[in-house]
């Protein structure tokens, strides 16, 4: 087995990803500390074709060096954008018919994985 490398991925171009249908899935992250984070979850909203990421309070934006080191790539392809308070991005999305689903560990929380994620 062999890793493959960026060029052996053949992904397609930046320009033909934005003309991608995206899923209507756009993510809130609220002050996240760890910018090496925040670069994880552009690769992975890049994998599964999110529409967008919000980005509010402390979170750093692109272009932070570690969120491109663990992005690659990513800051590029997806959208994103950035709010100083995360209440005002929930209330713009809201009006926007967007459903809200807040993730975080608490002693309420159900865990991710037994949320039902299809639901309306």
């Amino acid at each position: 087995m062999k890793k493959l490398n960026l060029l052996e991925l053949n992904r397609i171009s930046i320009e033909n990803f934005k003309k991608t249908e995206k899923k209507d899935l756009i993510i809130i992250l609220d002050n996240i500390r760890s910018a090496l984070n925040i670069g994880s979850i552009f690769r992975t909203a890049d994998a599964f074709l999110f529409k967008k990421i919000i980005l509010t309070g402390i979170c750093a934006t692109p272009p932070n060096r570690e969120i491109l080191k663990t992005a690659i790539g990513a800051t590029d392809s997806v959208d994103w954008e950035y709010f100083e308070d995360v209440k005002d991005a929930v209330i713009h999305y809201k009006s926007d018919n967007y459903k809200i689903i807040g993730i975080e560990q608490t002693d309420i929380s159900i865990p991710l994985q037994s949320y039902p994620i299809h639901q309306k």
